[in-house]
């Protein structure tokens, strides 16, 4: 069955998350969470897993070698986190959605390369 990388796009800079969660926030986790349960349940969990704020990023680059801090392009939007789904091509729009529902962000949807 093909998998998928569900992307999501944070269009702001999150900040880290605080220990006590803002009420907003603690509702978002919770629905994540939920959905992350589903995806098992339905059998196309194959992982998922969340990313520090995007001042955390660093960059190897090819030209001279060197790593360098920050993301690698100055953008508004940025990879907030992600999933690799399991799933038919003909399902992967509606868990992407219920993604989308679940975390208040947008999702990409990107199939893998074939073998």
């Amino acid at each position: 069955m093909p998998q998928f990388l569900l992307s999501v796009i944070h269009p702001y800079r999150a900040a880290e998350v605080p220990s006590e969660l803002p009420p907003e926030m603690a509702e978002v986790f919770a629905a994540v969470e939920a959905f992350n349960e589903r995806l098992r349940t339905d059998g196309h969990w194959v992982f998922a897993g969340g990313l520090t704020p995007i001042d955390d990023a660093r960059v190897a680059r090819t030209a001279d070698g060197s790593v360098t801090d920050g993301p690698y392009a100055e953008t508004e939007e940025h990879l907030g986190g992600f999933w690799v789904v399991e799933c038919r091509e003909d399902e992967v729009e509606k868990v992407a959605l219920r993604a989308a529902e679940a975390c208040r962000n947008d999702i990409e949807i990107r199939p893998f390369q074939g073998e």
